[in-house]
């Protein structure tokens, strides 16, 4: 259930007020994000407009930039529906008829504004953080957009399935291996029309289409001893435990065991792990059963980097293509994600094998020039958080260079923000004393910087942290 603290019957008044002006609509700009979590959500936008037959055109944005914004205010739509973006900016916003349906954190000088400009009825901000709910877990961008899709029209509720693969491309199932709050009633309703399964599994990625020894030889979070980077280890594990790693000479995947065989290995691999850690690695998993096995979509984790390949690699039009339907669109999302895999495989060696990771008192940090892509390196920070290479009690801190200075990424694992950090409010903050912008959420944000300002960003980084955490 959400959260006592949050507010449900403003959020649905909000909601109902928004959905009675999209409804009236006689033309809507849709502005999204390009990572799994902005495609969904542009694909429920762009759904729910098409379903309306109301004139529409769809816009991916990696980041909300001063392009963006003059694209906002001069869109010649009646409406625009900016999704998983936008909250951040509240204040640069100046049209009207804009609705947004985002999860991050909003912008402190929205309010402040609002006392001298004359009327912000015409923009309808739909975010968690305003209701009470947390949105690194609670709802994502997408959710929020599905909700007011539902609101627009409750047979909307057949577009719930595509709000939660958003939902676990954000890792909003991270902190307690299952979606909570919000995203459970979102995921009621995907379960609810037979479009999603909840079962309790191994919540290792590549369920569906990693043979069985990479899907342990990749596990990271967390390690598994003996098995974690050590292929011959998985196979001496398969062989002691009589399961076969091939079927008619193919190999098989997790999905493609028999329960039993489960079982087997799932009570091994657990003596592997702490026991206040078996969560992280058993838990629940979301099987979508319209599609078919081996595409790479039957699998709600694995949908997700099926978009997230597309996004990253300014192709996050084919990513809509395949939420609404397109199964020709697989072929191009195949080589995205082929691409995707070993831009981040080569990133990961690169700071590996160079020795990047710098520590400092409070964060430790590593700059990788022009040698990482921007639309990666969030990926790569956070996967290093998790190996070896780096001390998770830390929050880690990505540069690479970007078109307009050095893009920031930040990073760090829940126990810290359980203990007063918040990597939104440091981003912020550290970018506007630099020179630059930043936002995001406690556990995950980013910053764009001027490239001379890393080592006063880094101060300014320290000192924010050092005084944020108990």
């Amino acid at each position: 259930m959400p959260s006592t603290d949050g507010d449900l019957q403003r959020l649905d008044r909000d909601l109902a007020r928004a959905a009675k002006g999209l409804r009236s609509a006689k033309s809507v700009m849709v502005v999204s994000h390009i990572d799994a979590d902005g495609i969904t959500a542009g694909s429920i936008a762009h759904l729910t407009l098409e379903r309306l037959g109301i004139e529409h055109r769809v816009v991916f944005q990696t980041k909300i930039s001063e392009e963006t914004i003059m694209m906002v205010n001069t869109a010649k739509e009646e409406f625009v529906w900016i999704c998983d973006l936008g909250s951040g900016y509240l204040s640069e916003f100046d049209r009207s008829n804009l609705v947004i349906t985002d999860h991050h954190v909003p912008d402190p000088k929205w309010r402040k504004k609002q006392t001298v400009l004359d009327s912000f009825a015409s923009v309808e901000h739909l975010n968690p953080h305003t209701y009470g709910f947390d949105g690194s877990y609670e709802v994502c961008g997408a959710g929020m957009t599905y909700l007011l899709s539902k609101k627009i029209d409750p047979k909307n509720i057949d577009l719930a399935y595509l709000a939660v693969i958003g939902a676990i491309g954000d890792f909003q199932d991270s902190g307690q291996s299952r979606l909570v709050s919000i995203n459970r009633m979102i995921l009621q309703d995907a379960a609810d029309t037979g479009d999603l399964i909840i079962e309790q599994d191994l919540r290792l990625f590549g369920r569906e289409t990693r043979p069985i020894v990479q899907f342990f030889q990749y596990a990271t979070d967390p390690r598994l001893e003996g098995l974690t980077d050590n292929p011959g280890g998985c196979m001496d594990m398969l062989e002691f435990l009589n399961i076969p790693v091939k079927r008619n000479n193919e190999w098989r995947t997790w999905n493609d065991l028999d329960p039993s065989e489960k079982e087997r290995i799932i009570d091994n691999v657990l003596e592997l792990v702490p026991t206040d850690q078996q969560s992280r690695i058993y838990g629940e998993v979301y099987t979508l059963p319209k599609f078919s096995k081996g595409t790479g979509l039957r699998d709600a984790k694995e949908y997700s980097t099926v978009l997230n390949s597309c996004g990253r690699y300014d192709d996050a039009e084919t990513g809509l293509r395949i939420c609404c339907g397109d199964t020709s669109a697989l072929k191009d999302a195949e080589r995205n994600r082929a691409d995707h895999r070993r831009h981040i495989s080569t990133a990961l060696s690169y700071v590996k094998d160079n020795h990047l990771i710098r520590v400092r008192r409070f964060i430790q940090y590593f700059d990788a020039g022009p040698n990482i892509r921007e639309t990666v390196v969030g990926i790569v920070a956070g996967m290093l958080l998790n190996s070896s290479e780096c001390r998770n009690n830390l929050p880690i801190i990505a540069f690479v260079d970007a078109e307009d200075g050095v893009k920031v990424s930040a990073r760090a694992n829940r126990d810290l923000v359980d203990r007063g950090l918040d990597l939104s409010a440091v981003m912020k903050t550290a970018a506007e004393l630099t020179g630059g912008y930043g936002g995001g959420h406690s556990v995950a944000a980013g910053a764009t910087i001027p490239a001379d300002k890393k080592e006063e960003f880094l101060d300014i980084v320290e000192d924010i942290i050092s005084s944020q955490i108990d």
